[in-house]
């Protein structure tokens, strides 16, 4: 006789033999069938060991991912030391990077596959992530600007970059359909007034956008994040129905390849001071507070798999995550 059970995912085979005494033996077979889980989140964070210091490069050596890092006095853009230059953060969607150096901002890797992919970018050579590689690519020019939703502070009609910061310290966290960048900037001198700078960027599961939380000690003035401007596209702006959340979006040809992309930021109305044109981007300057201030960017590449394709299709997505700040204050 034979049974066939199913329980908890685990298949049970019980076969009953009759033996030569009229007894029965009972012969049991387990067979595991649970599905692997799909990761959908990653961030990570890779710097070289093995190699040494000459100036500011770092010289040979191989990259090994670490949880967390005190960065280097000796560390400036182009140092080779980091991979791909700063943390990176990805979900099934797209994936961020943020050059975790004096410039600070943070930039795009386009994604042509729904998997994870940051643990293979800049492993064939530093930069090789410029051309189209079989997962992507870097796609946005970020030049002098601040990216995409990374921070600055506006003073004196400039956007001062992270150049003069006594320590900056970076963790990174994979969680169950979350995965999570932070950085501590402390001593972070502009204006001739020093600040130290938490920021935390969260990424979900079968999203675009990243949850950016960011803290100034002392609740300086002219604190910024933006849009960096490319190609004269016009800036679109929309409030949601009961005037709580906003954003601020361009969208068209404006990447490497080039082809169309989106970008946005949600944020606060009750947080925003101004929003206005810089010199290299389109700005949200947040009112001063020592309290935590909460903001949404996201980019929106046409090659993604079943991504945005137009114009019309990027507004109706952005309406839609409006409506749902309306709603529920928050994006989940």
């Amino acid at each position: 006789m034979k049974t066939l059970k199913l329980i908890t995912g685990v298949i049970i085979l019980t076969i009953f033999i009759a033996c030569k005494d009229n007894t029965e033996t009972k012969i049991t077979v387990e067979k595991n069938t649970k599905k692997e889980e799909i990761v959908k989140t990653y961030a990570e964070l890779s710097i070289k060991e093995g190699g040494h210091w000459k100036g500011r490069e770092y010289l040979e050596g191989t990259f090994k991912n670490v949880d967390s890092l005190k960065v280097p006095a000796e560390h400036t853009d182009h140092s080779w030391y980091i991979r791909y230059e700063g943390p990176g953060w990805e979900s099934n969607k797209i994936g961020y990077r943020l050059y975790l150096d004096w410039r600070n901002a943070i930039d795009i890797f386009g994604k042509v596959t729904d998997t994870m992919v940051l643990s293979k970018v800049g492993q064939d050579g530093f930069d090789s992530y410029h051309k189209p590689q079989s997962w992507g690519s870097d796609i946005l020019k970020v030049g002098k600007g601040l990216g995409i939703g990374s921070i600055g502070r506006y003073v004196n009609k400039e956007v001062i970059h992270f150049k003069e910061v006594d320590s900056t310290f970076a963790k990174v966290e994979n969680l169950e359909n979350q995965s999570i960048v932070k950085v501590n900037y402390f001593g972070w001198k502009t204006n001739n007034q020093k600040t130290n700078l938490k920021s935390t960027l969260s990424i979900s599961a079968d999203e675009r956008y990243t949850k950016h939380t960011i803290q100034n000690s002392e609740g300086l003035d002219g604190i910024c994040t933006g849009i960096v401007k490319l190609n004269n596209l016009p800036l679109i702006q929309k409030e949601s129905d009961n005037k709580k959340w906003a954003y601020i979006a361009t969208y068209g040809e404006q990447t490497l390849i080039p082809d169309d992309l989106g970008m946005a930021i949600f944020y606060e109305v009750a947080t925003a001071e101004n929003i206005f044109k810089g010199e290299h981007d389109h700005l949200i300057q947040f009112k001063p507070t020592k309290s935590e201030v909460s903001f949404y960017f996201l980019g929106a590449w046409e090659q993604e798999v079943n991504g945005i394709k137009t114009q019309e299709e990027f507004l109706a997505y952005l309406n839609e995550k409006l409506k749902e700040l309306n709603l529920s204050n928050k994006l989940k």
